[in-house]
């Protein structure tokens, strides 16, 4: 589940406007530094500008599927088409932004790093699995969420690696 020295993830970052929210998430259970549009005010007519700002600002890659938006971003913005989130996954690794890998490091709602879970953290968390030995659990201090590495996420990892690697 984690990344080698040479991982894209501990280096690219990603801005991805407010109709990628799924493909944000995705992001984030692979391990890539996300941030969503979404925590934007809605109808702010300065919008594309305060996001190309910020891609700019903290070196994230602009990912969009506004056309003049990604015109706008030029070399720092990808366009994205398809609505299908395996097939913007595919985009990415053929442009070599991604690697298929779940890497489980930080919160899919938040994008805050997740830390080691604690006993208590695991008990008190509801639909968490009986702790069996080899299994890891993870906790986001921010949202107060349980993440493990279940069948849910192995099925995940297979589809992503599957997915992004087929041509």
């Amino acid at each position: 589940m984690s990344g080698t020295t040479d991982d894209p993830a501990k280096h690219t970052r990603f801005l991805a406007d407010r109709m990628l929210g799924t493909l944000c998430r995705y992001l984030r259970f692979m391990g890539y530094d996300t941030v969503s549009a979404s925590g934007y005010r809605e109808g702010n007519t300065r919008e594309d500008t305060l996001l190309l700002i910020r891609a700019q600002s903290e070196g994230r890659v602009l990912l969009t599927m506004d056309r003049e938006l990604a015109r706008r971003g030029g070399e720092g913005a990808v366009l994205l088409e398809d609505r299908d989130v395996m097939e913007q996954l595919r985009v990415l690794g053929r442009r070599g932004l991604i690697v298929p890998a779940l890497r489980l490091n930080r919160c899919s709602l938040c994008n805050t790093l997740l830390r080691p879970a604690r006993e208590d953290e695991i008990s008190g968390a509801r639909n968490a699995p009986l702790i069996t030995p080899g299994m890891e659990f993870f906790w986001c201090p921010q949202c107060r969420k349980l993440y493990w590495l279940g069948s849910h996420g192995k099925n995940l990892e297979k589809r992503i690696k599957e997915n992004i690697l087929q041509d």
